[in-house]
């Protein structure tokens, strides 16, 4: 059942909400997917070198949260490490470029997590041209701790609104070492509404949008099932979901209060921004693409030690027609000539939150 705005700010506001959370309280309190999130705890707790930093480096993150990472053991120090390409994004990535940076931050977690435990890796990218594995991997004693490391745990995506005060100025230098720095007041301007608009053109190309809906996990037991794609959850949304004014059906519809209610909220957010960075290649191969990945985790866990959020905005970024324009935009604005902008994000501060789901290693290994 479709609701308009004023019946839903009506029920909210009204108590049928509150009403429907206190009369399930106790359901709504064991809602948060534990199973789902229980990789993070198992990271660093195997025995075995290639399975110890293989259980870090599936924490990265990636587009749609589509992990789309498998890992084969061979012998007794190498790995080769796969894409599924079953989990592609046709829509929202056509040329698989973003899948490929979320691959290098798959790759650069892996060989931060070998390095703290005593392995350096020697990789070779793409050994059989691009179609085939992305990297084959040997492992051997050696390796040089980061620092960065110690931040693991505590890197998530944050897409909330982040507080009204500029990034420190050491915290913008840290992080410029991996990325350009966006803060003065014209580009803020301009960034807030060019991210504003791609995020709109997306939400509203309905075939792209939909990429995004059908790959979105309503409350805990489509999470567990399914623990990657887009998680919605905790005891306000389900609350919500428990009473229809939370569903697929109405995130599909963009005729729908309900999506004009997430279009508003998502709005709100990314204009809580302050600050952008930005990370371009000199090419745009698949091995820039790896690099840009491996850039991306290093900058989203340097803010992370400086108490910082952070959120890629990569919708202007997306190479699908309805987009062309911004496309341009943003090579036009962020780019040096020959330059390709790999990735845009917001960085800012704001409360932690929690990690997201993620598929217990086992389940990514070819050989298991």
């Amino acid at each position: 059942m479709a609701l308009s705005r004023r019946k839903m700010i009506g029920l909210v506001g009204g108590g049928v909400v509150l009403a429907a959370t206190a009369s399930a309280g106790g359901f709504l309190a064991t809602r948060r997917p534990s199973r789902a999130l229980a990789p993070w705890s198992a990271a660093g707790s195997y025995a075995e070198p290639r399975m110890n930093a293989l259980s870090y480096a599936i924490l990265a993150p990636n587009p749609h949260n589509r992990q789309p990472w498998v890992a084969e053991l061979l012998g007794d120090d190498q790995l080769i490490i796969h894409r599924d390409r079953t989990l592609n994004l046709p829509d929202t990535d056509p040329f698989d470029r973003q899948l490929t940076i979320g691959m290098g931050c798959f790759l650069e977690l892996l060989r931060m997590a070998a390095n703290e435990h005593g392995y350096a890796l020697e990789t070779d990218l793409f050994p059989q041209g691009d179609d085939g594995p992305v990297a084959a991997i040997k492992f051997a004693e050696g390796g040089t701790k980061d620092p960065l490391f110690a931040h693991v745990f505590n890197r998530h995506t944050n897409r909330n609104a982040y507080e009204d005060r500029p990034v420190e100025a050491d915290a913008q230098a840290a992080l410029s070492e991996y990325s350009t720095i966006k803060s003065g007041q014209d580009d803020v301007t301009a960034l807030r509404t060019l991210t504003w608009e791609a995020m709109e053109i997306e939400m509203t190309t309905h075939h792209v949008w939909m990429e995004s809906v059908d790959l979105t996990r309503f409350g805990k037991a489509e999470i567990e099932a399914n623990p990657d794609g887009i998680s919605l959850r905790g005891p306000f949304l389900e609350s919500l979901m428990l009473v229809g004014m939370l569903t697929r059906e109405g995130q599909a519809d963009s005729s729908s209060a309900e999506f004009e209610q997430g279009l508003g909220s998502i709005r709100t957010s990314m204009l809580a921004t302050n600050t952008y960075c930005v990370i371009t290649t000199n090419g745009n191969t698949r091995v820039d693409q790896i690099n840009a990945g491996r850039d991306w985790l290093r900058l989203h866990l340097a803010a992370t030690e400086h108490g910082l959020s952070m959120q890629p905005l990569s919708q202007a970024l997306q190479e699908y027609p309805e987009m062309a324009a911004h496309y341009a935009r943003v090579d036009e604005m962020l780019a040096a000539p020959r330059e390709t902008v790999q990735m845009l994000g917001r960085v800012g501060y704001a409360p932690m939150i929690g990690p997201s789901p993620r598929w217990p290693l086992e389940t990514r290994l070819a050989n298991a």
